[in-house]
């Protein structure tokens, strides 16, 4: 049987959006396990390829069992917040209480036959305090080593995907962003379910709370949830343009470029997802005072349009900036 969340009145009101550095941070750890995940990141992987051999995460990896298997929910747990730094999760996640540190680690240890009773097993469990230091050490490493140089670009895609969606609940209502998630959830008469889970009887449970749902650049083709009380339920799926997530900056119309200049066309025809001025001057090799002047013009011609999220202004473009571009 699918994973099925009975969703009432309360929960459909509640339903909201987040974007996660320590959630992307796990799921990157979990795409790096699973070969069937590398699809759109495989030049990404060949570029870390040096700085992934040097990491030592052989802790992290213990908890990290075969697809299908539990991984503990507070290494990657639903952030309160919409937009949550990863120093606040970080520290949320060193002060997870040792005893649901302890339950949640040797349901994950049981996927895998004789690893509880293993040495690694066992004083992973004398200790959970311990454990969840290290784990969380070790995920902070993981942060700077793997997503903090490429997080401003991201951040982009996730912000992107979450307003698009936003777009569609403000249109369409609930269903029409609800059908959208992905091929592998189904909505219908109040009920999400998703088909490629089996159902989990220790999976949270439609509470009141609403459904978190947050995008994800990693998790693709899979769509992840089955959290454990006390966590929210939430839903976990692919972000929309995360194929061009590690693409070049789009080499601007000859056209464009005349008319603007090639600085300012090539910054206009990059911005396929919103950004923020420090990613896009490292994106161009400007400097981020340059950027900024090129945004400031593009924006008082109607190309550009921007909106705060959290500590950074994301530019996006606007219906005029879309039709430039394409050469409408």
């Amino acid at each position: 049987m699918p994973l099925t969340l009975h969703l009432a009145a309360d929960d459909l009101t509640r339903c909201r959006f987040a974007i996660s550095p320590l959630c992307q941070t796990h799921e990157a750890l979990r795409m790096l396990r699973r070969p069937a995940r590398h699809g759109y990141h495989r030049a990404w992987l060949r570029r870390l390829g040096r700085t992934l051999a040097g990491l030592d995460l052989s802790p992290l990896w213990l908890f990290v069992p075969r697809p299908g298997g539990y991984t503990p929910d507070f290494l990657g747990a639903p952030p309160d917040e919409p937009y949550p730094s990863i120093d606040d999760e970080l520290a949320r996640m060193r002060a997870t209480d040792p005893a649901l540190a302890r339950a949640e680690m040797a349901r994950s240890l049981a996927c895998t036959a004789g690893l509880a009773e293993s040495p690694q097993g066992r004083a992973a469990l004398d200790d959970p305090a311990g454990t969840v230091r290290r784990l969380a050490d070790l995920t902070e490493l993981a942060w700077h080593a793997l997503l903090a140089p490429d997080w401003p670009r991201h951040r982009a895609v996730l912000a992107a995907d979450v307003a698009h969606r936003s777009r569609q609940a403000a249109d369409g209502g609930l269903d029409a962003l609800l059908t959208d998630l992905h091929p592998g959830i189904d909505w219908a008469g109040h009920r999400l379910t998703l088909r490629m889970y089996d159902d989990l009887a220790d999976a949270q449970r439609a509470d009141g709370r609403g459904i978190l749902l947050m995008p994800s650049v990693f998790v693709w083709p899979d769509v992840v949830s089955g959290f454990a009380r006390p966590w929210q339920p939430t839903v976990i799926y692919p972000a929309r343009g995360m194929g061009r997530l590690h693409a070049p900056a789009p080499r601007p119309p000859e056209a464009l470029a005349r008319l603007l200049g090639h600085q300012r066309a090539a910054v206009l025809a990059g911005l396929t997802a919103p950004a923020p001025t420090t990613e896009l001057a490292r994106r161009h090799g400007l400097a981020p005072s340059t950027v900024s002047a090129h945004l400031t013009a593009l924006r008082d011609a109607g190309l550009l349009d921007s909106r705060r999220q959290g500590h950074y202004v994301l530019y996006g473009r606007t219906g005029l900036g879309d039709a430039l571009v394409d050469g409408n």
